[in-house]
């Protein structure tokens, strides 16, 4: 029975085994199961490396694994070598394949055209990444914000963006894309609070009706920033849509068939399925 799986630390709080489970049922490949495993970093390579044994034919990997995954690979897609992470493995003949999803997946959420429009990406870690490489490859012009300035200077240069000041802000973006892990414990845990706000380089006041903000968080919440800018009137696209269609393209490098999008979203989403 093949088996496929999401790799993360932590990954008790992921939507993807409920999201994708449901659409290997819409497609007929009940004999499949996708399910979470908690790894480590130090124990990462050590699973990647028994999981085809065990009846793996691929996963996903979340924070913090995605440049660890693109290292124990033999092989790359050129989107995974390019940005330099990878949040997909599949695994064919004795050998681990690389790829990003993430990308894709970001910019099909965002599903308008970004050449020439400003972007902001908060954050300078795989996910950053990817969303960086992707807003590039779409024609935006990016700027980076991280917190430790070097790093954020570094992927910079090496993904061809600019680093922003130390204290960005936000109005003069068309694009803010949060790729910290900011949030991620508030999103599990509570309700949305303002005070959540300031560990971020975002000025709340100035997000307004012309941005769209993507947070890449989610949980059983909807983040500060995320909420926030919907009551200022921007286009926010939230890590579920994100998670939904990067989890599509996974699906079908696995399985080579069209995924039901739709049923996806409502499954990530805990709506029932008949309505």
């Amino acid at each position: 029975m093949p088996r496929l799986a999401v790799l993360g630390h932590p990954v008790s709080h992921s939507r993807s085994p409920a999201m994708q489970n449901a659409a290997l049922a819409a497609l007929g490949l009940g004999g499949w199961s996708y399910e979470a495993i908690e790894v480590l970093p130090e124990h990462f390579a050590a699973l990647v490396g028994a999981l085809p044994d065990d009846g793996f034919k691929g996963v996903n990997v979340t924070v913090p694994h995605k440049l660890a995954a693109l290292a124990v690979a033999a092989e790359a897609s050129p989107a995974a070598r390019m940005i330099g992470a990878a949040n997909t493995l599949t695994f064919t003949d004795g050998d681990v394949i690389a790829d990003n999803t993430d990308a894709v997946g970001i910019i099909n959420a965002i599903g308008e055209r970004l050449s020439d429009r400003r972007a902001l990406v908060l954050g300078a870690g795989g996910s950053a990444r990817a969303a960086v490489w992707a807003l590039r490859q779409a024609g935006a012009e990016v700027s980076i914000w991280n917190r430790t300035e070097v790093k954020g200077e570094a992927l910079a240069a090496e993904l061809g963006a600019l680093k922003a000041r130390r204290d960005p802000g936000s109005g003069a973006f068309d694009v803010l894309v949060n790729a910290t892990t900011v949030g991620l414990r508030q999103a599990s845990e509570r309700p949305p609070n303002p005070e959540d706000l300031k560990a971020l380089p975002v000025d709340a006041d100035s997000v307004g009706e012309r941005q769209v903000v993507v947070d890449l968080v989610y949980g059983s919440h909807e983040t500060a920033l995320a909420s926030h800018a919907r009551e200022r009137g921007a286009r926010v696209i939230d890590g579920l849509e994100v998670l939904v269609h990067q989890g599509a393209a996974s699906l079908r490098l696995w399985t080579g068939l069209d995924p039901p999008v739709e049923t996806m979203r409502r499954a990530a989403r805990g709506e029932d399925q008949d309505g």
